[in-house]
């Protein structure tokens, strides 16, 4: 660390400078606990599940589309064996009380009761298909119905763990920034500054206590020319660790 370098150097009162590992200490605290807030297990598992779940439902809404279509398609092939039978029944109504006389007509009537019987066997046909259909998209539609309430129970259920998780770590949050309004009074505002912008530059980690000749911030040890400088240097002037840039602090530990 050359003179010129030393002339320009802050300065600032040697508590101050140990004010400055305690808000270290509580600025990472704060940056752990908001990383924690971020990253909270459950959010992933949320995000993945409501995706599942609104495919679920969107196939749900088509499933009840399809019974409702086959539930009208059943009600219009009943309502046409219905029909059929009734005439039928009137036909054979009208014979067995002898008002068809005409032997061609009793003719006629006998090949319509048996083309009828026919439509008949038919429609019952498409109605038992119909009725397969429908039970097989009701089951369907009961399944997706259930996988739905199910992601939605499975979402109230992350939601709470959630919200009491991102509770706790608010109340640590409020607690460390409680903390740290009377640690940085102590500090004097060009400190701070410097402090601040070395804080967004060194991934959040501005000083280093200088322990046994390493630099805590970097954990790179000084060579015996800096720790001479560093030694030499009034107990008031703020030193910046000549590799990593960070502002290091003498402690007891320091080694000098």
């Amino acid at each position: 660390m050359d003179e010129p370098h030393r002339r320009r150097a802050l300065k600032a009162d040697p508590a101050a400078q140990l004010a400055l590992l305690d808000l270290q200490e509580l600025d990472a605290r704060a940056d752990l606990l908001r990383h924690q807030r971020e990253t909270i297990p459950e959010l992933a598992e949320i995000a993945a599940l409501t995706a599942t779940r609104a495919e679920l439902d969107g196939k749900r809404r088509d499933a009840q589309i399809s019974v409702d279509d086959l539930t009208a398609e059943q009600s219009k092939v009943d309502a046409d064996v219905e029909q059929v039978k009734t005439r039928r029944k009137r036909d054979q109504d009208r014979m067995a009380q002898g008002l068809i006389a005409n032997p061609k007509d009793l003719e006629r009537m006998q090949g319509e009761l048996e083309s009828l019987h026919r439509r008949i066997t038919s429609l019952e046909d498409d109605e038992l298909e119909v009725m397969a259909r429908l039970e097989d998209a009701e089951k369907e539609l009961d399944s997706l119905t259930q996988g739905v309430a199910d992601a939605d129970q499975r979402l109230a259920e992350l939601g709470s763990t959630r919200d009491a998780r991102t509770q706790e770590l608010d109340r640590d949050l409020e607690t460390v920034t409680a903390d740290r309004g009377p640690t940085v009074a102590g500090i004097p505002d060009d400190l701070l500054a410097l402090y601040d912008k070395l804080r967004a530059s060194k991934n959040g980690v501005a000083v280093g206590a200088l322990r046994a000749r390493e630099c805590s911030g970097c954990r790179l040890s000084l060579d015996p020319t800096e720790l001479a400088a560093i030694r030499s240097a009034p107990a008031d002037e703020v030193i910046r660790h000549e590799e990593c840039q960070r502002i290091l602090i003498r402690t007891p530990e320091s080694g000098l």
